[in-house]
């Protein structure tokens, strides 16, 4: 053996010890030397057996022996990067080496036990590659982003091109007088070389190709940063309507990806995934339903705590499916258990997530279930889909099927990639998700004033935040019509395509496909117009063909409408004995007018 490595003598009848030592092995990168106790007497005679019998001891080359919880500590050490966090606690803070030495003989004590427990919560506690779990994470991130872009790729021309609701052209031109260089750092987007009809069109297709890249395995890192750089160029310019939170969640993911994503051409010479990378993956899935369970309890609302806004939920959210009526239908006492389910599951799984294999698995799957069930209720474009995907983050080749999806096979665990660009971005990431967890949180760092300028510097970006989807449950439903006229006398509803209208018209199924105007409708019905809505009002008088696209057949044929106005209808599902009397779905009634009639020469 090389004197010039340290050696950890263990006891090498003990199961318990072999197990581990094997996960040391890997953790010590090949920078420490493993020898039983019962081959170590003739080399260590002054190490008395008894003591080898009951704790490890690592000799170093210069002499010096420690044991139990230091020479474990010390041993991990060697190894680099976060472990020395685990060896400068242990000198550093004496109640923390205090408490690593009972555990360590409280475990030592106890070995059969210990030994058990190991196996039912990580099978075997030798790490398992991730390689075919980050192919299968990467292409599921692709699909996200090929149905994001597809799915906006023929609304772009309605919502922000040159005749939309919001033009990017005219956003970015009183945005340039106004910022002047500035505008590139708190507008990053490609659409400042182009933004013409084409170009956002061009913006959407291209990120569609790119995101083929992901899914096919073909130069996955710069496919990943063409994805993020796109998406992100279009979310700038998209306003209200590319500011919904599973949007944030993507570019986040996406960010995290261009560090995940092997940049080589040639698989047989990529490296394994950077650790760093890997966590984040993990830490966004947890951050995600940490903070959307933590939200809910800090926002006041008694319904959260009473345990009742599922009475509400299924129709009063944006756009729900057929199974939300017939789940509202469901007693008391089940909505209230499933609150509390989902609870469980916000609050409590994210933390599993970071726990031994199995438990991650079992994390991971209540997510999954979640996310499912609000999939067959709800229609929230990819959200639902990208969480399960985040999910893989969970998950290793210990998998036989991820183990199958690894591009050359399932390679030998291997001890897992330092990449410092990963290193570095996950130390800012980590940062800045603590800052606007705080802010959101109503918090006062210490350096608050700094810290919101770190937090304005990164805004414009899109890429790190915090989350918290339906921090206060909406009780009632209020839903905006849209009527036109020719003559200000005939009236005509101009139908939606997805969002409630006809009272006999069932809710749709329309997810993964996103349908932006129908959501941002149910957020208008909450105040007071907003200037897209009175760009809708406009457009329409106007017959602008994009705008047209977004909603149902025009209701006046080939005329032209000459007068427009909007009413606010309070709406609930009906009940079953509602329905069975030909009710249909929903039961509204009119309340008053949203908009005033209008025409093109002014209100009437």
């Amino acid at each position: 053996m090389s004197a010039a490595l340290p050696i950890l003598v263990y006891d090498g009848d003990c199961g318990f010890c072999r197990l581990w030592v094997e996960r040391w092995r890997l953790a010590a990168a090949g920078r420490a030397e493993f020898l039983p106790s019962q081959e170590a007497a003739a080399r260590f005679p002054a190490l008395p057996p008894a003591d080898l019998a009951e704790a490890v001891h690592l000799v170093e080359p210069d002499g010096r022996t420690s044991r139990g919880a230091e020479a474990v500590f010390r041993l991990l050490a060697l190894g680099g990067g976060a472990r020395r966090a685990g060896l400068w606690a242990y000198e550093a803070v004496p109640a923390f080496r205090a408490a690593s030495e009972a555990a360590y003989r409280l475990v030592a004590a106890r070995r059969p036990l210990f030994s058990r427990l190991t196996r039912l919560l990580w099978g075997s506690p030798v790490p398992a590659p991730v390689e075919g779990a980050r192919r299968v994470l990467l292409a599921g991130l692709g699909l996200c982003y090929l149905i994001a872009f597809v799915s906006l790729a023929p609304q772009v021309r309605g919502l922000i091109g040159a005749d939309g609701l919001l033009p990017a052209a005219q956003y970015l031109s009183a945005a340039s007088r106004q910022l002047g260089a500035a505008r590139f750092w708190e507008l990053p987007t490609l659409a400042w070389l182009a933004s013409s009809d084409a170009a956002l069109r061009a913006l959407c297709w291209g990120g569609a190709l790119a995101s083929l890249g992901l899914i096919l395995d073909l130069l996955p890192g710069p496919a990943a940063l063409a994805c993020w750089a796109l998406y992100l160029s279009l979310c700038t310019v998209g306003g209200a309507f590319l500011s919904f939170q599973w949007d944030a969640l993507l570019l986040e993911a996406g960010l995290i990806a261009v560090f995940l994503a092997p940049w080589s051409a040639r698989r047989r010479d990529r490296a394994p995934a950077p650790r760093a990378a890997w966590w984040l993956m993990r830490l966004l899935l947890f951050k995600l339903m940490l903070e959307s369970g933590l939200v809910k309890l800090m926002s006041g609302d008694a319904s959260w705590r009473h345990l009742t806004a599922l009475t509400f939920h299924y129709w009063t959210q944006p756009l729900p499916t057929p199974l939300a009526w017939e789940m509202n239908r469901l007693p008391l006492w089940f909505q209230k258990a499933s609150c509390a389910a989902m609870f469980a599951v916000e609050l409590g799984a994210p933390w599993l997530l970071l726990g031994p294999r199995r438990v991650r698995r079992l994390g991971a799957a209540a997510v999954a279930a979640l996310m499912v069930l609000i999939a067959l209720t709800g229609n929230y474009g990819f959200f639902n889909l990208l969480t399960l995907v985040l999910c893989v983050s969970a998950l290793d080749d210990s998998l036989p099927l991820l183990a199958r999806s690894a591009p050359n096979g399932a390679p030998a665990p291997a001890p897992p990639r330092r990449s410092r660009p990963a290193a570095a971005f996950a130390v800012l990431w980590l940062a800045v998700s603590a800052l606007a967890w705080c802010l959101q949180a109503g918090l006062r760092p210490p350096l608050a004033r700094l810290d919101e300028a770190v937090l304005g510097a990164v805004a414009p970006w899109r890429s790190v935040g915090a989350y918290g989807l339906f921090a206060v449950m909406t009780k009632a439903r209020d839903e905006i019509t849209i009527e036109v006229s020719a003559d200000g006398h005939d009236w005509k509803e101009w139908p939606f395509r997805w969002k409630p209208g006809d009272p006999r018209r069932a809710p749709p199924v329309v997810a993964p496909y996103m349908p932006r105007l129908d959501w941002q409708m149910w957020f208008a019905a909450l105040g007071a117009p907003s200037p897209w809505f009175n760009n809708l009002i406009v457009r329409l008088l106007q017959g602008s063909p994009a705008v047209e696209s977004l909603l149902g057949p025009a209701p006046l044929g080939a005329a032209k409408p000459a007068y427009a106005r909007a009413w606010l209808w309070s709406t609930r599902f009906t009940t079953p004995s509602e329905r069975r009397a030909g009710g249909g779905w929903w039961h509204r009634e009119r309340r008053g007018l949203y908009f005033p009639v209008v025409s093109l020469n002014g209100a009437r």
